[in-house]
């Protein structure tokens, strides 16, 4: 390929929003020159890596936007460490059928056992999966929610947590919410039935909810909306955290 060519396709490339090819040109048609490629395998080609470097690029900037604490995924989570929890069922959603079907996934036990962890797993592969994602602590939630409402915007303000394909909502069961600070939980959930699946973590059973809400009435409201359509993973093992931290202690005590 002439030079003259050479910097008319990465002109080209450029105006089109494809920089990528205008610097990968040169590979490209080495690559093809290598392989004997026809006009239309070489064609093939160059299409497919740029699709592929676009989702890429869009995967990647929706991690960024989608506030996630970390970006871990299954394959770093220690099963052997919780055996009491079947890594069938995690996988099972990992498949983001129950995301397909906007149906909700719940993650219940003590702090510290990874819920979190498979919580942002399974919206990194949803992410991966072409789904736009969003994360929160409820507390979080709640507190801007309330913002919100005090400045006149709760309107636009619910738009954060309606628009994801999936929103997680981290760490319900922390704090006890007030009756109208649950009321706000419930409008998200509320419009969210059915049109988009949220991913939630809890440190309480479903029972306690009535006290996690301020309100019996109001919690089975919530309850009704989020269970309809949702898989339930309970977590009873021990805390990651503590065991990482006695490990901790246990080396410190061996320097010493």
């Amino acid at each position: 390929m002439s030079e003259l060519v050479s910097t008319r396709i990465r002109n080209t490339a450029g105006k089109l929003g494809l920089p990528h090819l205008a610097e990968t040109i040169r590979e490209y048609t080495r690559r093809a020159d290598e392989g004997k490629m026809g006009y239309l395998d070489f064609l093939d080609l160059v299409l497919s890596e740029e699709l592929a470097v676009r989702d890429d690029r869009r995967f990647r900037q929706g991690l960024r936007l989608s506030r996630l604490p970390h970006h871990k995924t299954l394959d770093e989570y220690d099963f052997s460490f919780q055996p009491d929890l079947d890594p069938r069922k995690v996988k099972d959603l990992a498949t983001l059928s129950f995301v397909e079907s906007k149906a909700n996934a719940a993650l219940l036990g003590p702090p510290g056992v990874g819920k979190t962890h498979i919580a942002v797993a399974l919206a990194v592969a949803a992410r991966r999966a072409g789904y736009s994602i969003y994360f929160t602590s409820l507390d979080d939630m709640v507190r801007n929610l309330k913002a919100a409402e005090a400045a006149g915007r709760l309107t636009n303000k619910l738009g954060t947590y309606l628009r994801p394909g999936v929103l997680v909502v981290d760490e319900i069961g922390y704090q006890p919410l007030e009756r109208a600070e649950a009321n706000l939980v419930f409008q998200v959930i509320s419009k969210r039935y059915e049109k988009g699946s949220i991913i939630l973590t809890s440190n309480k059973t479903f029972s306690e909810w009535g006290q996690v809400f301020g309100d019996e009435v109001l919690a089975t409201a919530i309850l009704d909306r989020l269970l309809h359509h949702c898989e339930v993973i309970s977590i009873n093992g021990p805390s990651y955290r503590l065991k990482n931290r006695l490990q901790a202690i246990e080396r410190e005590a061996e320097v010493a």
